[in-house]
């Protein structure tokens, strides 16, 4: 016995506004056993997260349309269309910006699955193409957020950690 085939078409799928981008949840860990989720990310000019670690999740990133520079320990590169990115196992912070003045579209995939509940607890429902602005980072926000890494096992830095 063997589990049947999914085909996902290109609208299909939940949209969140996160980090300033649009997010769509492609397949979560609900639909994989949590082995694995994908994420595409489209993200604005100026658009992308915070300095983040997350050491039990391996996560790559393809390059679909436009640039985003990737800031790392180890510094900052551009990296353009069709370009590859893997974070693997470990805790190495990361983060990324769309430092052009196009969108960038990115598809995510962490394994196993997980990241993307953090999508849903701190994105709002969007449709494709809305953008939403970056909330607030009031004292309320920041332990929601905080409370968050905790449960899911990630670490957030201030903006510029990685300068």
């Amino acid at each position: 016995m063997h589990a049947d085939i999914k085909i996902i078409d290109q609208v299909s799928g939940k949209r969140l506004a996160v980090a300033g981008g649009n997010y769509r949840i492609i397949i979560s860990g609900e639909e994989t056993e949590n082995r694995f989720a994908v994420i595409e990310m489209t993200v604005p000019p100026n658009g992308g997260p915070p300095p983040h670690a997350h050491p039990n999740t391996h996560e790559t990133f393809y390059i679909l349309e436009g640039e985003v520079e990737f800031k790392t320990e180890n510094g900052k590169t551009v990296v353009s269309k069709g370009g590859f990115v893997e974070i693997p196992f470990g805790g190495a912070v990361h983060c990324f910006k769309n430092t052009s003045g196009s969108f960038a579209k990115l598809l995510c995939t962490v394994m196993p699955a997980g990241l993307e509940k953090i999508f849903e607890a701190i994105g709002q429902p969007v449709s494709e193409g809305e953008f939403l602005p970056v909330p607030e980072m009031t004292e309320e926000r920041k332990i929601f957020l905080q409370n968050l890494d905790e449960k899911f096992g990630q670490k957030t830095f201030p903006p510029d950690y990685l300068e």
